[in-house]
């Protein structure tokens, strides 16, 4: 189980461990907790025969430094590939990461950006059909609309074990009208 840690504002800035969540809450730097999925670490036992308890929240917000992390969203194949659903956005078949590819609408040899909004999953044979044309040139119209995660889509596309709670803390704050799943 990883945590969702937020900073005061309540703006994700990481996911942890459990160990490090455990320290954050002995040093006193929670500052409030969201969610209903929980984790209980148990601790020595005292003279009385009482065991120490230690509850640990899915999502922790946190005293500290506060990081703008809406900027820093790397476009990389994992990360594409799991925006996209494992799909090929012109076939509208979902494969293996390994039988994808990074394809760019417009074509990088007709001057297409290597950035969010200009690249799509598509499969091998999708990709070589497509050639260094557009989708429309090539009669292959794209089944989505590409796009730049912001920072809460970011943090879901991180974390392929996201807990209940932490998804719909994250689904809150996603960009309307745009499908994700749970994998």
């Amino acid at each position: 189980m990883l945590v969702l840690r937020l900073n005061k504002a309540g703006m994700p800035q990481e996911w942890i461990d459990i160990e490090h969540a455990a320290k954050l809450y002995c040093q006193d730097k929670v500052l409030f907790e969201l969610g209903k999925d929980a984790i209980t670490l148990k601790g020595g036992w005292n003279h009385a025969g009482i065991q120490s308890e230690l509850p640990l929240s899915s999502i922790i917000a946190c005293d500290g430094k506060v990081t703008d992390m809406s900027g820093k969203i790397a476009l990389t194949n994992k990360y594409l590939f799991r925006r996209d659903n494992y799909m090929c956005l012109y076939c509208g078949t979902q494969f293996a990461p390994k039988q994808l590819t990074r394809d760019h609408i417009l074509p990088r040899s007709r001057g297409g950006k290597d950035n969010w909004t200009n690249v799509a999953s598509a499969c091998q044979r999708c990709n070589h059909a497509k050639g260094a044309k557009t989708p429309e040139e090539a009669s292959m119209p794209l089944l989505a609309v590409p796009f730049r995660p912001n920072v809460y889509e970011r943090f879901y596309l991180m974390n392929r074990k996201i807990l209940a709670d932490q998804m719909a803390f994250l689904q809150n704050h996603f960009t309307r009208n745009r499908q994700w799943t749970c994998s």
